[in-house]
């Protein structure tokens, strides 16, 4: 269910910004989008294995 609100407001957000002719929030490029999954992955690694 976060999920699914996550993408919903992050659509919205999007739409948002694109109608006021605004830089989006987020990287423009997918290899920004899969760099920031890879810093939450990192964290969540190593939470799994030192806690």
């Amino acid at each position: 269910m976060d999920l699914l609100l996550a993408l919903i407001a992050g659509l919205i957000t999007g739409f948002v910004f694109t109608l006021i002719k605004l830089p989006i929030p987020a990287p423009p490029v997918w290899s920004g989008v899969v760099g920031i999954i890879g810093v939450l992955s990192g964290s969540q690694l190593f939470n799994y294995l030192f806690r």
